[in-house]
């Protein structure tokens, strides 16, 4: 008896207590009719066991599900999850360190600015995220609790029941071939942070000099109304790099005609790296100077730009070919 009334009371303290008495007295009710005559205890847990754990049983009678996401709703919400805030995170990440670059007026010491950039851009990045999870959460929940279709079966993602029809439409995309959303991700990043570089290089890439206010650009290595010029063809291939991500985020795997596509936008950006930079015009003289009375020369700069183009061009075969291996897999 002693077992029965602990399982009785295990369910109704789940319940609420208007509902207490009147359950007790119809589960209580129940297993005794369930027993045996002369029963013993391993009769009881039999019973017991039959009716299963407590909280499951409480949950059966309260007329509002005891979990937060319930399995109607669990899939889509997950998805949503995966989806939306690794992309609100990126975004935010992406708009502070952008804000942040465009608005860096040259003053202080470069390192800890960039840094603490990074540190809000981070920070940003992660509130976003939670300030995501907690609205989607709390929108599937009251969706999950004011939903009176007393359905149980998980809804898809067109906030449809599941039928085989729903099979149609769920591409195969084997993992040789899938695009990951983190490579997807880290092409925008990547994209904005050299973006941001472009318009601001001469306050960012040059000649620092330890002084009174610690490391300070003395030397800018570009000309910036001069780098600025060619911005038509860089927004080019901004425009063009960000629909190659959408173009992979809408087939989610590698095909020929998307290595097709990346192998052309990699040839623009290769062809257009090449223009903007044999422009000597884009340099600025000082940094040349500079270089000319700390050592003596200057012609070996040729070579850096020269050993930057061919990184560039081993880098765009690697990713070309690549893409081209994927799609045929």
């Amino acid at each position: 008896m002693k077992l029965i009334d602990l399982y009785v009371q295990e369910v109704t303290r789940r319940l609420p207590e208007r509902q207490r008495e009147d359950i007790a007295l119809e589960l209580r009710s129940t297993i005794e009719d369930m027993l045996p005559d002369n029963h013993q205890e391993k009769d009881v847990k039999a019973v017991l066991s039959g009716l299963g754990h407590p909280a499951k049983l409480a949950s059966a009678y309260l007329d509002k599900p005891m979990h937060l996401i319930g399995p109607r709703y669990f899939d889509v919400y997950v998805s949503l999850l995966k989806l939306i805030i690794p992309l609100a995170m990126i975004i935010s990440f992406c708009v502070v360190t952008f804000v942040g670059i465009f608005s860096y007026s040259g003053e202080g010491e470069v390192i800890p600015v960039l840094l603490g950039m990074i540190g809000d851009g981070v920070w940003n990045s992660l509130s976003a995220g939670m300030q995501t999870f907690f609205w989607i959460t709390l929108t599937f929940a009251i969706v999950e609790r004011y939903d009176t279709s007393n359905k149980t079966n998980p809804i898809t993602s067109n906030w449809k029941e599941w039928t085989p029809e729903d099979l149609k439409d769920v591409p195969y995309i084997p993992k040789e071939k899938a695009i990951t959303k983190v490579e997807l991700f880290g092409s925008v990043i990547w994209t904005v942070i050299w973006v941001a570089g472009y318009f601001n290089a001469n306050r960012l890439l040059g000649i620092y000099e330890k002084g009174v206010e610690g490391l300070t650009l003395v030397t800018p290595l570009f000309n910036q109304a001069q780098l600025i010029s060619f911005w038509p063809l860089v927004m080019l291939v901004i425009l063009l790099e960000l629909g190659l991500v959408a173009y992979k985020w809408k087939l989610g795997q590698w095909t020929m005609k998307l290595a097709i596509a990346n192998a052309v936008v990699h040839l623009v950006s290769l062809a257009v790296f090449i223009l903007v930079f044999s422009n000597l015009a884009v340099f600025n003289p000082a940094f040349f100077d500079y270089f000319q009375e700390l050592f003596g020369f200057t012609h070996q700069l040729n070579l850096i730009y020269w050993v930057a183009v061919l990184i560039f061009l081993l880098s765009s075969i690697s990713d070309i070919y690549q893409g081209v291996k994927k799609a045929k897999k």
